[in-house]
Parts: C-alpha cells; structure tokens; sequence
C-alpha cells in the first residue's frame, strides 16, 4: 500500500508539473502513466523531458533561421554595394582620365597662347619700331 501511495504522490507530482507541448503533434503528445506501475510513470517522465528537449531545439532552430535570413540580408546588401563601389571606382577612373587629359590640353593651349602673345608683342614692337 505504501509503495501504491508513493506511486500515486509521484503521479501527481508529474502530471501537474506536466508542461503542455503545443508543437507536437497530438500522436505524439505524453499519455498520462499508469499510475500502479513505476516504469509507466519513469517512461512518462522520460517522454516529457523528450518533448521539453523537443521544443527547445525547435526554439533554437527557428533562431538559427531568423539569424540565417539576416546574414543572407545583409550578404545580399553587401553584394549590392561592392557593385556600386565598382561603378563608382570605374566612374573615377574614367574622369581621372579626362581630367589628365584635359589638363595636357589647358596646358598645351596655354603654351600656344603664351607663344602668340610673344609673337603678337614681337610683331607689334617691329611695327612701331618700322614706322
């Protein structure tokens, strides 16, 4: 009688410390033990302790995901820069050019500028040194 006592008391003490596992399926939920039978009750408190383990590894796989979706995010952004840092480094480039080739030209001009003008002032001092 004692023993069926004890199994009793431990019963309770199980099924209302028994937690709910809403993300299992209903095949696959505890089924309250045999309480005449010590096995039954252990075999429950194992199938609990399975379910608990369940959940938690779902919790954290469905945490895995969420940060998996927000590097892939981010990698994607990441790709979407690199791509216009290359238009812009292409962009650059190209004016870098045109800059270098526009200072040969204002240079060259300037030295043919400076060249008339010395011709100009050269031919102006012949004719006034003429007349």
């Amino acid at each position: 009688m004692l023993f069926v006592s004890f199994l009793q008391s431990e019963l309770k003490d199980v099924e209302e410390s028994a937690p709910s596992f809403p993300d299992l399926e209903h095949r696959l939920q505890p089924v309250s033990p045999c309480s005449s039978l010590r096995e039954s009750v252990q075999v429950y408190r194992d199938h609990c302790r399975m379910a608990k383990e369940f959940h938690q590894v779902k919790q954290e796989i469905s945490l895995l995901e969420d940060r998996k979706r927000e590097l892939l995010a981010e990698l994607v952004e990441d790709e979407l820069v690199a791509v216009e840092t290359a238009c812009l480094e292409d962009e650059f480039r190209v004016l870098s050019e045109e800059n270098v080739t526009l200072l040969n030209v204002h240079t060259e001009r300037a030295q043919q500028l400076e060249t008339l003008s010395s011709a100009n002032r050269n031919q102006t001092s012949q004719d006034s040194s003429s007349t």
